[in-house]
């Protein structure tokens, strides 16, 4: 998706319909909940998905594929208990 503003429109009921290019590059499908925050008299949307899911998603951008998070996690459990004693 480009940085440049989407225009989206403002509906019956005060629906605000998206364009169909954001929907697709936040993964958002009919009926998916959004968090919307107030910043400056601008409106930030966001999918609502728990943050758990959001930083998951992040993981693979920054971990190589041949590294095991869960070993690497397990390593650091089993040094940490080593030198707790």
């Amino acid at each position: 998706m480009s940085n440049y503003a989407h225009r989206g429109r403002l509906v019956s009921g005060g629906r605000l319909q998206l364009p169909a290019e954001v929907r697709r590059t936040l993964g958002l499908a009919d009926g998916d909940e959004v968090k919307m925050k107030l910043v400056n008299g601008e409106v930030h949307v966001r999918p609502a998905r728990p943050d758990w899911k959001r930083i998951h998603a992040l993981v693979p951008a920054h971990v190589p594929e041949s590294v095991s998070m869960v070993d690497e996690l397990i390593a650091d459990r089993r040094a940490e208990a080593a030198r707790d004693g």
